[in-house]
């Protein structure tokens, strides 16, 4: 074993107990990608930033994709994870509810270190359709507007509420854009008014 490979070695042997060698890489792989990009990050570089060795990194992934997929599983299941606390924490009323996740949405985007949609980053970067990654972050958009449609139906009185599902969906998908280049001070800010008036031109007179 190389002097390389026996510090990176000791340094995977030292990791905390409550990391193991695959959270490291996975975590490291993380805040890169969604720093710097999916193309613009190497397994080289990740394999640095995380210490550990090449092999241990091909042992859990092997490949790249793998490795960007499993990255955006992990946002996937964390996305979720937020968006049911949010429903547990906030009013039951349906509109309450739908305003609290639009809320949290608007605080995401325009915090200091929002650098855009995960799952869209993805989807810029690749222009396959077919691309584990993209599959992925299709599936994510997806369940987005089956949410929204759950809340949707829950309230009221809403004479379409496939249209009025979509309408919501494409404000969303502008908040998470349009803060990208326009920092704290873009359109979200005005994300749960823009809703709330959607809502009313639905519901029946």
């Amino acid at each position: 074993m190389s002097p390389t490979s026996k510090t990176r070695a000791a340094s995977e042997g030292s990791a905390a107990p409550t990391e193991s060698v695959r959270d490291r890489i996975l975590n490291t792989a993380r805040d890169l990608f969604y720093k710097e990009g999916v193309r613009a990050v190497g397994v080289d570089t990740v394999v640095a930033e995380s210490g550990v060795a090449k092999t241990s990194l091909y042992r859990w992934f092997p490949s790249k994709d793998a490795l960007i997929v499993a990255v955006l599983e992990q946002e996937q299941k964390d996305r979720w994870a937020g968006w049911d606390k949010t429903a547990a924490q906030s009013d039951a009323e349906p509109r309450a509810r739908l305003r609290a996740h639009l809320t949290g949405i608007a605080r995401y985007v325009s915090s200091s270190h929002f650098r855009g949609c995960p799952f869209m980053n993805v989807t810029a970067a690749f222009s396959d359709p077919e691309h584990p990654a993209r599959l992925v972050a299709n599936e994510v958009m997806y369940e987005l507007r089956r949410r929204l449609r759950g809340l949707v139906d829950n309230i009221e009185g809403v004479k379409n509420p496939e249209e009025l599902t979509e309408q919501l969906l494409l404000l969303v998908d502008g908040a998470f854009s349009s803060a990208q280049c326009l920092g704290k001070n873009g359109p979200q800010q005005f994300l749960v008014a823009a809703a709330d008036a959607l809502v009313d031109a639905q519901l029946e007179k």
